[in-house]
């Protein structure tokens, strides 16, 4: 059986993000998958990398389960927003904190790139925005969907990583909201 994680990365938990998490859980429970799940707003830890690298943090209770969950999962799906085309501050503080060489990644000495901790995961990204797709796309080139895939996840050796871009979301339709918890249920049931 597919072990997934999921992973809210919205501070609000009556927010639409929280509807789609739930979709895509219910998807993944009906494909008799094992599920674990961590709502990064709901965590007890100091979101600021104090030290960056130099000098390693304690990492708090909450983190160290979060971590643990991460590195059982096969496929790992977050959901957030995307707000000032990055993600919420909360979701920063987490991968700073838990993203950590030893963890996810490890340097390699005189190698310009790592050797990715997370390789064999898969992950997907669903992200709520108020820009329109082809905005975010040919104006703004997608910094978050950069950073975020990119930049954390390949970067780690989590690949391939799938996008599901839902926008706008600000005004949008009962019928268009709706719409995308369907098709978040149908990627959870089938694992993607």
């Amino acid at each position: 059986m597919k072990k997934v994680l999921i992973i809210n990365g919205h501070p609000d938990p009556l927010s639409y993000n929280q509807a789609l998490f739930n979709a895509y859980k219910e998807g993944a429970a009906s494909a008799n998958a094992i599920i674990s799940s961590i709502h990064i707003g709901a965590l007890q830890f100091d979101p600021n990398l104090r030290y960056g690298y130099r000098q390693r943090m304690e990492l708090e209770p909450d983190l160290l389960d979060a971590i643990e969950k991460i590195k059982a999962a096969d496929h790992i799906v977050w959901v957030f927003p995307m707000w000032w085309y990055g993600y919420p501050a909360i979701m920063k503080g987490f991968i700073d904190r838990t993203f950590l060489p030893g963890i996810t990644f490890q340097a390699v000495p005189g190698k310009p790139f790592p050797r990715k901790l997370l390789k064999g995961k898969t992950g997907r990204i669903i992200i709520t925005a108020d820009t329109p797709g082809w905005y975010n796309r040919l104006f703004m080139h997608s910094p978050a969907l950069n950073q975020f895939k990119k930049g954390t996840l390949q970067f780690c050796g989590i690949n391939p990583v799938k996008v599901h871009y839902i926008a706008p979301v600000k005004d949008a339709t009962p019928a268009f909201l709706q719409k995308h918890i369907d098709k978040v249920f149908r990627l959870g049931a089938a694992l993607k």
